[in-house]
């Protein structure tokens, strides 16, 4: 795929099925879960992207044999039964922000480990002091830093993780305590871990605790928001020979949205079954638009049926990932659109909300931020006359989800002749989660 990407709008209704990726979000913590448990294991429907093959390839340099079988959509894993093999390593994450913190707190596991951890520059910008200041405050590790502190590149040298009580600030990310989450059962004794604050995207915790269960541990609290105590001295271990990932429900997003830009119906695959991603509750927002879902066996069936009129006035602090499907396609309102509870989504991937009101803008709409929202008041002759004469281009910074959601807008025919008018700079940062995105769309269109 080029550097940049011309949408081709639809100029039908669209039809047809949409096989989605697997989870990220399942893949990367199965792939954790897999490794320290007692038993070989594979993954099956596994998400196959830059980030899982940072977490595989991280995994690997640790001495865990990973075998990938990209065809097949499998990953078998060997697991250490909680006893990482090598003492020292050199760990790079790339961006990826579940390697980068899960694999932070698995390796306070080891005794006497020494290793160096690096990631993209994006990525050392992106919190990690509540996750290292939690273990170095309780003795899991030292952190030698080798730049900002609080911040990758650092060395860690890791102790084992101690019984006791650790407290964490998740604030900045849930994935700090789903990473703590992780390890905690496999604690050398008894070990409790409380919040210091709140922390963002709940659906996260519970998708961790409820994994954490199906790999034969039982969380003694079931609570989102902790305490949380471990017996320590536990041993993963999944029942079945297999572990099938739930198809990706924020990739389900774009591709739900799509009959609403264009018409018609798309049926999902897999989708009806999804239980473990907040995520998929992003289709109740789309009921506000005119949206309508059908149950068809395992599968969701999205369909357009008259868009109603007015905005959108949402908290999506549960599902923020999916905010960038809505925020993108606010130009196609009648109404002003306010999305909050999405402060920590500027330091993820990219400023999200600085991204998307950055391009918004460029289309001609009129957007007001806060630290913690973004008000859309949509402006459809603006976008028109934008661009009559060539396409616009939108920058993606480094970010998948802003080149999928734009992705989906540029699929709506704007001009009423099949005009395209919305370019895509650098497409290909969908490999982190959806490498053939843009293949899927131009499928779908024929």
């Amino acid at each position: 795929m080029s550097e940049a990407l011309t949408i081709q709008p639809f100029t039908r209704p669209v039809r047809g099925r949409v096989t989605l990726p697997g989870s990220k979000s399942i893949t990367n913590r199965a792939l954790i879960l897999a490794a320290l448990s007692q038993e070989s294991l594979t993954l099956e429907a596994a998400l196959f992207s830059d980030d899982t093959r940072i977490m595989a390839n991280a995994l690997r340099a640790l001495g865990i044999t990973v075998s990938e079988d990209e065809a097949g959509k499998t990953i078998f894993v060997n697991g250490c039964g909680g006893s990482i093999p090598n003492p020292e390593a050199e760990i790079y994450v790339g961006n990826a922000g579940t390697a980068a913190r899960f694999l932070t707190a698995m390796l306070c596991l080891r005794e006497g480990g020494v290793y160096r951890m690096d990631g993209s520059a994006p990525m050392r910008k992106r919190p990690m002091r509540g996750l290292l200041d939690a273990l170095v405050t309780h003795g899991a590790a030292t952190v030698e830093y080798h730049g900002e502190p609080g911040f990758f590149p650092f060395t860690l040298r890791t102790n084992g993780v101690p019984g006791g009580e650790l407290s964490v600030d998740a604030s900045a990310s849930s994935q700090i305590l789903s990473a703590l989450l992780m390890v905690a059962p496999l604690a050398k004794g008894p070990l409790t871990l409380t919040l210091a604050g709140e922390t963002v995207s709940h659906p996260f915790i519970g998708m961790t605790l409820a994994m954490i269960e199906q790999f034969g541990i039982q969380p003694q609290g079931k609570s989102d928001t902790g305490p949380f105590p471990f017996t320590g001295g536990g041993r993963y271990y999944y029942p079945r020979p297999a572990y099938v990932v739930e198809p990706d429900a924020t990739a389900a997003s774009y591709y739900a949205m799509l009959p609403w830009v264009i018409g018609g119906s798309l049926t999902l695959e897999r989708c009806y079954g999804i239980g473990l991603q907040g995520d998929i509750h992003f289709i109740e927002i789309l009921g506000q638009l005119g949206a309508f879902f059908n149950v068809d066996g395992a599968d969701l069936v999205a369909e357009f049926r008259e868009r109603k009129q007015g905005g959108v006035t949402e908290d999506f602090n549960a599902i923020s990932d999916t905010f960038l499907t809505l925020a993108a396609i606010t130009p196609l309102l009648d109404g002003p659109t306010t999305i909050s509870g999405i402060a920590h989504t500027r330091h993820q991937e990219t400023d999200r909300i600085a991204a998307m009101a950055t391009e918004l803008r460029k289309l001609g709409q009129r957007v007001d931020e806060t630290d913690d929202s973004m008000t859309v008041h949509p402006d459809f002759t603006a976008i028109v006359a934008k661009t009559k004469d060539s396409p616009l281009a939108i920058d993606t910074y480094e970010d998948h989800r802003v080149a999928m959601s734009f992705g989906i807008l540029g699929s709506h025919d704007l001009h009423g002749d099949g005009r395209p008018w919305l370019t895509i700079n650098d497409p290909n940062c969908c490999a982190k989660t959806f490498p053939n995105f843009f293949d899927v769309l131009k499928a779908l269109r024929g």
